[in-house]
């Protein structure tokens, strides 16, 4: 039974015949206010955000939008006010007066979003599934990564070598050596695996003579040793998103392990690593770094050239009187993630001179008698 429909207009807080910009704007503002990198471990913020999106790539887009104003006006539930498309008896029709939900299947898969604005309970057809046959899929492989700070924040290309089993071309994955034949296991007697007791209960495992096949070669296979499979390393180069942490993780669909009897290779879950930068630290989409000025410049106020993580310089307004520590903010020079970026806020490192000539003596001594008659 379905519940109350979702309010995309009412998620992002703007008016229903709000302009792009408008909805785009307020996209901006409450993505960064509940994107899971300022708030890490915080389940809720994450399903806030998941939700702002959502409503978002509908919201942005032309048609999507028009059909969900469509939807909107003659929705089967009456959520938003419309024609309730009830028939008597309570059974919910899917099609209304001039639209039909099945005429979303082919808009640019609006057939899976609409199907996600609202809670429908999924129950299989004919009770339980069937336990899939035939071909199987491969193992997924994940894999660690080491990369830069600069193409964490950025985004970028590096190149991996992930070590990988293949078929043995050899023997076409029998195990079996050209000319052999296979034959029942022994040690499992055909069903694959073995069982033994542990601790009370029965604990089964793949067999190891045959490595889960039910079959031995009377002659294994010279290449691969009678396992199917060789062991050997796969070059790739993966673009890495920008906004990446330590932690991130990429999916590469089809570059796992080899499926089994022409069954679909896994998938490849890499997992990244971010080395430590010389001069900037992360806070989620907000960089960190210092940089020193002289007394004088934070006494009397100056320009200074601030280099970003982007190798640029940007020219930032040191005030007068400027405390040590004192953290200066430059806009949208962070973390760019998801279309938002961050920003850089730089921290006043006050350098004091720790030796001086005669004049900055003379200079430092009149600037200490002024400065004993006004405190």
């Amino acid at each position: 039974m379905a519940t109350a429909a979702k309010d995309f207009y009412r998620i992002l807080g703007v008016a229903e015949n709000a302009s792009a910009e408008e909805i785009k704007k307020a996209y901006r503002k409450l993505a960064k206010q509940y994107h899971p990198d300022a708030h890490p471990n915080d389940s809720a913020a994450a399903d806030r955000f998941k939700e702002i999106s959502e409503a978002y790539s509908v919201l942005s887009d032309d048609e999507k939008r028009k059909q969900y104003d469509q939807m909107r006006k003659y929705g089967p539930m009456g959520g938003f006010g419309g024609s309730s498309g009830a028939r008597p008896g309570g059974a919910y029709s899917s099609r209304t007066e001039g639209f039909s939900f099945d005429d979303l299947n082919g808009v640019g898969g609006l057939g899976d979003i609409f199907g996600s604005i609202f809670d429908f309970g999924k129950r299989s057809r004919g009770g339980a599934s069937a336990r899939a046959q035939g071909p199987q899929r491969g193992e997924n492989v994940e894999y660690a990564v080491e990369i830069p700070f600069e193409t964490a924040v950025r985004g970028g290309k590096v190149s991996i070598s992930v070590p990988i089993s293949e078929p043995c071309v050899t023997c076409s994955r029998s195990g079996a050596a050209p000319g052999s034949t296979l034959v029942t296991c022994p040690e499992c007697r055909g069903s694959g695996s073995i069982t033994f007791g542990q601790g009370g209960f029965a604990v089964s495992r793949p067999c190891p003579a045959c490595y889960g096949k039910g079959t031995v070669p009377t002659e294994p296979c010279p290449t691969c040793h009678g396992q199917g499979q060789v062991n050997t390393h796969r070059q790739l180069q993966i673009n890495v998103p920008a906004g990446v942490d330590t932690g991130s993780k990429l999916r590469l669909s089809g570059q796992g392990e080899a499926g089994t009897a022409g069954g679909p290779r896994g998938d490849l879950i890499v997992s990244f690593r971010v080395r430590p930068h010389a001069v900037f630290t992360r806070e989620g989409m907000d960089l960190y770094r210092s940089l020193p000025v002289n007394i004088a410049q934070a006494v009397l106020g100056s320009r200074v050239k601030v280099r970003t993580v982007d190798d640029k310089q940007v020219i930032i307004k040191v005030p007068p009187g400027t405390q040590p520590g004192k953290l200066l903010r430059i806009r949208e020079q962070g973390v760019e993630k998801d279309g938002l970026r961050g920003d850089l806020f730089v921290k006043m490192d006050v350098k004091v001179p720790e030796k001086l000539d005669e004049e900055e003596t003379r200079l430092f001594s009149e600037f200490v008698k002024v400065a004993e008659l006004k405190y």
